[in-house]
């Protein structure tokens, strides 16, 4: 399971060190496609599949989906690790997630999202306000 924070530089050719936890969770080889709050997502090749073969299922006749299929497909490229546990970032994702030196690579279970330094920081600090949270949450079912 991908779990936790981890600052790290994108290089000047948009390499990103994958944590060495992540590394194994991940594959030689995912994707990556941008995210829904203007980061990035990187999913291992199992998990992108299964969410493919969903999204694939949706209705064509529902402009939501058609959007959801657009977001997630149009942006997706096929990413492989190199032999010191590096990824290529698409120059165009950087730039779309405004993705510069400073990363923030966050675990969520399935998959990590890379963020901006600055972007991530705004969402921690909305993490950081229990009565929010649980407004927020309270909908979601979420038991063990």
């Amino acid at each position: 399971m991908f779990l936790g924070q981890h600052e790290h530089v994108v290089d000047e050719k948009g390499r990103l060190m994958v944590p060495a936890r992540f590394r194994e969770l991940l594959g030689s080889n995912g994707y990556i496609t941008l995210g829904f709050d203007q980061n990035l997502m990187v999913l291992p090749s199992e998990v992108f599949i299964r969410l493919s073969e969903h999204a694939r299922a949706m209705s064509l006749t529902d402009p939501n989906a058609r959007l959801l299929k657009r977001l997630l497909f149009s942006h997706a490229e096929r990413v492989e690790m190199d032999r010191v546990g590096r990824i290529l970032i698409p120059q165009w994702l950087r730039k779309s997630a405004e993705i510069n030196s400073r990363a923030i690579v966050v675990g969520m279970g399935d998959y990590f999202e890379i963020w901006p330094f600055e972007r991530w920081e705004e969402q921690r600090q909305l993490l950081q306000d229990p009565e929010a949270n649980a407004r927020r949450f309270a909908s979601l079912e979420l038991s063990l």
